[in-house]
């Protein structure tokens, strides 16, 4: 029976490119063109991520070509001068590398690249190994699962455990991943619970509930 991927291995790029500390600019900038990625970690011995080389890092380079930077500019971009005059990954990359683990669920990746405004991440495991990398796009996969999955594994997860003798089968209908459970439960507590766990369901979009006498109760997400 599908379940539904709760962590970073279930969604993540197993096949990674990436590059050692020594790996030239033009290098990196034809990896980064050949395999259409915008950042690239760099790996140290056996595959230790050291640090990731994003476009960005790149770009320093091109920003200060032609320029003769203030003081006040030469204090406040320290790191970026640096990178500006960099040649290989080592000295271009930023450093430590913002990575997750591959048992971290998909909000704890999602609110890391959110707080680091980053578009990708490499997953390690506790030795800091390379194992994948995860995306904004990974994470959104869970998008892609049919409303027939995401309906049994609430009648499964969620119905099941709250309302195991509730006077009628409480209904769940899911259109484009927005839920809505209808029918008559003993105790109306449960509502608010009922939809929170309802919204921890990898896919759902939303929740809607008619519950107890069909007095519809919106979550309020």
């Amino acid at each position: 029976m599908h379940t539904s991927p709760h962590i970073v291995s279930d969604v993540m790029t197993h096949t990674v490119v990436a590059v050692g500390r020594d790996a030239s600019f033009k290098d990196v900038v034809e990896l980064m063109q050949e395999w259409k990625v915008s950042a690239l970690p760099v790996l140290e011995g056996e595959g230790r991520v050291i640090g990731v080389v994003s476009e960005a890092d790149l770009l320093v380079k091109e920003e200060f070509r032609d320029s003769d930077p203030d003081r006040f500019t030469q204090m406040s971009r320290l790191s970026d001068l640096a990178k500006a005059g960099g040649m290989t990954a080592a000295d271009l990359m930023s450093s430590p590398a913002v990575t997750v683990h591959p048992g971290a669920t998909l909000a704890q990746a999602a609110r890391v690249m959110a707080q680091r405004k980053v578009k990708r991440l490499p997953v390690v495991n506790d030795e800091g190994l390379l194992e994948g990398v995860v995306s904004r796009a990974d994470l959104l996969k869970v998008f892609l699962r049919t409303d027939d999955e995401i309906a049994e594994e609430i009648r499964r997860q969620v119905l099941a455990p709250l309302f195991p003798a509730a006077p009628e089968p409480v209904r769940v209908d899911v259109a484009d991943g927005v839920v809505t459970l209808t029918g008559h439960i003993r105790d109306t507590s449960l509502v608010p619970i009922a939809a929170r766990m309802v919204r921890s369901v990898e896919g759902v979009v939303d929740v809607d509930m008619a519950l107890s006498g069909g007095i519809s109760v919106r979550d309020p997400g």
